[in-house]
C-alpha cells in the first residue's frame, strides 16, 4: 500500500487524514493523486465506495492552498457539484476538516431549505462551494454568486446527474468556469452524455478506471431469498431486529415512510428517507442513524447514492429495483472502504424472473434460497438481535398550539449591490473578463514533474507567513502548460 505522504500530499493534509486514521490510499487515490495534485485534469471512474471523494478533496484542497488567491464575496475559487442533497453534505463533511488545515472555509448549497443562510455564507466570502445544480443556477442567476474565480472544479456522481437531467444545467454551470481551470470529473459509468461533458470541458485528461460500474465487491455477500407473500413483513422485521446498522430499500416514499412506522411500533426503531421530507427533517433522520442511536433506516432510491455511513452490515431490497444500476449503487452503501457486508433481495414468486435478470444485468452470481422468517439462512444473517424497544406515546399537543412563521424577506443590500454585474449571456471569457482577481499568477513557471515537486508542496511552502488575501512577489504559482497545450493565463489579475 501507499501513503498520501508517499504520493506528496502536504504535510498538513496528512496530518489530518492520519488522525482519522487514514493513512494509506485506496487504488483510486494512488492512481489520481500524482495527476491531480500537479494540476492535471481527470476523469475518474470507479464504482461507490471506492474513495473517490478523498481522491478529489484533497487535490481541491491542495491546489487552492497553494494558489492563496484572495477570498471574494460571492466568488469561490473551488466548486463540487453533486446530484443530491446528503451527497453534498457528506462531501462538505469530509473537505471541511481538511480545508481548515490550510486556512480555507467551505459551505453548501442546495434546494429544500431557505436561500438566507447560502446567501449570507456567499456574502461573507468562502473558498470552496460544494453544490447541487439547481439551486447554485438560481443564485447565479440572481448574481448572489459568480463563477468566474473558480481555479478548481469537480463533477462527481456525473452519471447520476445525467439520470436526474442536471446535464443541461451542468453544461451551463462549467460553462461559466475559466476555460483554464483544473477539472476533475468522477463517475461510474460514461454513458447518457458524460461523455460529452467529459470531451467538451476536460482538456487532455488522464483517465483512470478503478473497477467498472457492475464489477463485483469481494467484500460483498450477496442472497436472494424467495418468500412468499405472506411472510413478507415478518421477514422484512426478522432482518430488521439484528445489532448493526442497515438500510432497507422501498420503492415508494409512501411505502418508506409506512415501513419505519410499523418498524418503530413493533420495537425496531427505524427512520426514513425520501423526497417528501424536508431537508431539516432529512439531516435530523440521518443523525439518528448515523450516531447509533437508530439501527435501521428505510429508504428510497433516494438514499442509494450520497449516504455514506460507517459500518453498515446489511442492505435489504424489500422491493427490488427496476434496473440493475439502481441494484449496485444501493447494494453499495455496504462494504464500503474494505469493509465486508451482506446484501437481502427479497423475491415473491411473481418477481423471479425480474429478479433474475436484474442480477444478470450486473454480473451479479448468487443462487436463490427459499426462506421463511425462522430459516438458518435468515439467522446468519441477523446475529444478534437487538432488544426490542417498547414504544413512548407522543404526549398530547395542546388544541390551540400556534405555529409561529419565519417572517422576514431577504435582504442582500448593498452587499449585493457590489457583486452585481452588468448583464448579458455569460460565457467561460466573459466570465473571465468581468472577475479578475488578485496579484496571483497562474503561469509564471513551468511546474517540474516527479515526487520533487509533491514534496515541495507537502512542506507548507508559499504563503510566506503573510495572512490570506496578502500576496507578494513569493507567492508560489501552479502556473503549467497543461497536457492539451492549453496554457494557464499569464496575465496578473486584480481583485
Amino acid at each position: 500500500m501507499t501513503t498520501f505522504a508517499e504520493l506528496g500530499v502536504p504535510a498538513e493534509i496528512v496530518k489530518v487524514l492520519a488522525a482519522d486514521g487514514k493513512s494509506e490510499a485506496f487504488p483510486i487515490q494512488t492512481d489520481t493523486l500524482p495527476a491531480t495534485l500537479d494540476g492535471g485534469d481527470v476523469l475518474g471512474r470507479g464504482r461507490t465506495g471506492s474513495g473517490k471523494t478523498l481522491a478529489f478533496s484533497i487535490p481541491l484542497v491542495a491546489g487552492l492552498a497553494e494558489l492563496d488567491v484572495d477570498r471574494v464575496p460571492g466568488a469561490p475559487t473551488g466548486l463540487i457539484l453533486a446530484p443530491t442533497r446528503e451527497l453534498a453534505t457528506q462531501i462538505a463533511t469530509a473537505v471541511e476538516p481538511l480545508a481548515k488545515a490550510v486556512g480555507l472555509t467551505v459551505t453548501t448549497i442546495f434546494g429544500g431549505v431557505k436561500q438566507a443562510r447560502q446567501e449570507q455564507a456567499l456574502g461573507r466570502g468562502v473558498d470552496i462551494v460544494v453544490a447541487c445544480p439547481g439551486r447554485l443556477e438560481d443564485l447565479m442567476q440572481q448574481r448572489i454568486v459568480r463563477l468566474d474565480n473558480v481555479e478548481i472544479t469537480v463533477i462527481d456522481e456525473a452519471d447520476h446527474m445525467a439520470d436526474l437531467g442536471f446535464l443541461p444545467g451542468v453544461t451551463r454551470i462549467l460553462a461559466a468556469t475559466p476555460a483554464d481551470g483544473q477539472r476533475m470529473l468522477f463517475s461510474a459509468t460514461l454513458d447518457r452524455g458524460v461523455d460529452k461533458l467529459a470531451k467538451r470541458f476536460l482538456d487532455n485528461p488522464t483517465m483512470h478506471s478503478v473497477d467498472e460500474a457492475t464489477s463485483p465487491v469481494e467484500a460483498m455477500t450477496h442472497h436472494v431469498f424467495e418468500i412468499e407473500h405472506a411472510d413478507k413483513n415478518a421477514m422484512v422485521a426478522e432482518l430488521a431486529s439484528g445489532t448493526g446498522r442497515r438500510i432497507l430499500f422501498t420503492r415508494t416514499k409512501h411505502q418508506a415512510r409506512k415501513l419505519a412506522k410499523k418498524l418503530t411500533s413493533d420495537g425496531i426503531p427505524a427512520v426514513d428517507l425520501h423526497g417528501n421530507l424536508s431537508q431539516p427533517q432529512r439531516d435530523r433522520n440521518l443523525k439518528a442513524f448515523g450516531e447509533g442511536g437508530v439501527r435501521v433506516l428505510v429508504a428510497t432510491d433516494v438514499a442509494a447514492r450520497g449516504v455514506h455511513v460507517d459500518a453498515i452490515e446489511l442492505v435489504v431490497h424489500v422491493d427490488p429495483p427496476a434496473e440493475h444500476k439502481a441494484y449496485l449503487h444501493r447494494s453499495g452503501r455496504t462494504a464500503r472502504a474494505g469493509n465486508a457486508g451482506d446484501v437481502v433481495t427479497l423475491c415473491l414468486p411473481d418477481q423471479r424472473r425480474d429478479v433474475a435478470g436484474l442480477l444478470g444485468k450486473a454480473a451479479i452470481k448468487v443462487k436463490p434460497v427459499r426462506v421463511r422468517p425462522s430459516s438458518a439462512e435468515v439467522d446468519a444473517l441477523v446475529g444478534a438481535r437487538a432488544e426490542r424497544v417498547e414504544p413512548t406515546p407522543e404526549p398530547a399537543r395542546p388544541a390551540a398550539q400556534s405555529r409561529q412563521g419565519a417572517g422576514g424577506g431577504r435582504g442582500r443590500g448593498g452587499a449585493n449591490g457590489a457583486r452585481r454585474r452588468s448583464g448579458g449571456p455569460r460565457d467561460a471569457q466573459s466570465s473571465r473578463g468581468s472577475g479578475q482577481r488578485g496579484s496571483s499568477q497562474r503561469g509564471s513557471g513551468q511546474r517540474s514533474s516527479g515526487q520533487g515537486s509533491s514534496s515541495q508542496r507537502g512542506s507548507g511552502q508559499a504563503r510566506g507567513g503573510q495572512p490570506r488575501g496578502q500576496q507578494g512577489s513569493n507567492t508560489q504559482s501552479r502556473g503549467q502548460q497543461r497536457g492539451g497545450g492549453r496554457v494557464r493565463h499569464q496575465a496578473a489579475r486584480t481583485a
